[in-house]
């Protein structure tokens, strides 16, 4: 990453930024319905224990420093994270069949702190409940500008539906600098990059989970 940071920096001032500041251990459950429709997305976050703390000491929690979280502050600490502004995905991408699904705002958020990590929970509707059985659904968690880096390290796994075949592929790091080396090299030091049709980072660098669930 140190690499993208000295490439940005030296051809565009204005993609020097483009590195995470949050780390986020992620899980995702797709939850079926009784009629084998995708009804929600359950979606987990454990975040870094720097960002943890931070939110900690912000939020006035764990005053005892044990790193784990009291009733009272499960109760402050849950929603935090839940505060989107109107338009904001919730840094998740749903494709059925290659066809974004929207995905409704978060709901029934939960919270902890163990062992100095705050870990969240929220629920997102699906919209038209698409049936699963025989789709391809794909799924990518990321940040677009990628100040927040999303690791998909907790279970992936679908509720009210079986034999699915699910898969995680990680991004190509290295192939993937080696593109936007190759495009940002193409460019003039004063083009703004609002004018160029260069990928987002956080979206070069998502991790893909696709989940296959047999036909009828």
């Amino acid at each position: 990453m140190k690499h993208l940071i000295h490439i940005c920096a030296a051809l565009l001032p204005s993609l020097a930024g483009a590195h995470p500041h949050i780390f986020v251990d992620t899980g995702v459950e797709l939850i079926a319905d009784d009629a084998g429709r995708l009804a929600q997305v359950k979606v987990t976050w454990a975040y870094d224990d720097y960002y943890s703390l931070l939110i900690a000491q912000d939020l006035g929690i764990d005053q005892d420093f044990d790193g784990q979280a009291s009733d009272a502050d499960r109760e402050t600490l849950t929603g935090f994270d839940m505060k989107w502004i109107e338009g904001f995905n919730g840094d998740l991408v749903l494709r059925i069949d290659g066809a974004e699904v929207a995905l409704s705002r978060p709901i029934a958020p939960t919270a902890d702190l163990t062992g100095g990590r705050i870990i969240t929970t929220h629920l997102r509707d699906v919209a038209d409940t698409p049936v699963l059985a025989g789709a391809m659904v794909e799924l990518l968690p990321y940040d677009a500008t990628y100040y927040t880096a999303y690791d998909v390290t907790l279970p992936v796994r679908v509720t009210g539906a079986e034999a699915c075949m699910i898969e995680t592929a990680l991004p190509d790091i290295q192939g993937k600098l080696a593109e936007l080396q190759d495009q940002l090299q193409l460019l003039d030091r004063d083009t703004d990059i609002a004018d160029t049709d260069l990928p987002q980072p956080g979206a070069a660098f998502a991790t893909r989970i696709t989940v296959q669930c047999p036909g009828v």
